[in-house]
């Protein structure tokens, strides 16, 4: 199984925010984000706060691919 963010990519799109201003709206750092562009795991807190911001759930920003 793999991670995915396709969500998250379309939901700023649709939003109209660009990730540089969630990055500062949900502060995390620029590292963390760039991991997230690879598909790579992040902590949940770093999710958290994401959907937080959002005001969404875990299911609109991620999910899990077969490899």
């Amino acid at each position: 199984m793999a991670i995915s963010y396709n969500r998250l990519w379309k939901l700023l799109i649709d939003r109209g925010m660009t990730k540089t201003q969630l990055r500062e709206k949900a502060n995390i750092s620029t590292v963390t984000l760039a991991k997230m562009g690879k598909n790579e795991t992040v902590s949940m807190d770093i999710l958290l706060r994401i959907c937080k911001e959002l005001d969404c759930g875990f299911e609109d920003i991620v999910e899990a691919t077969k490899d």
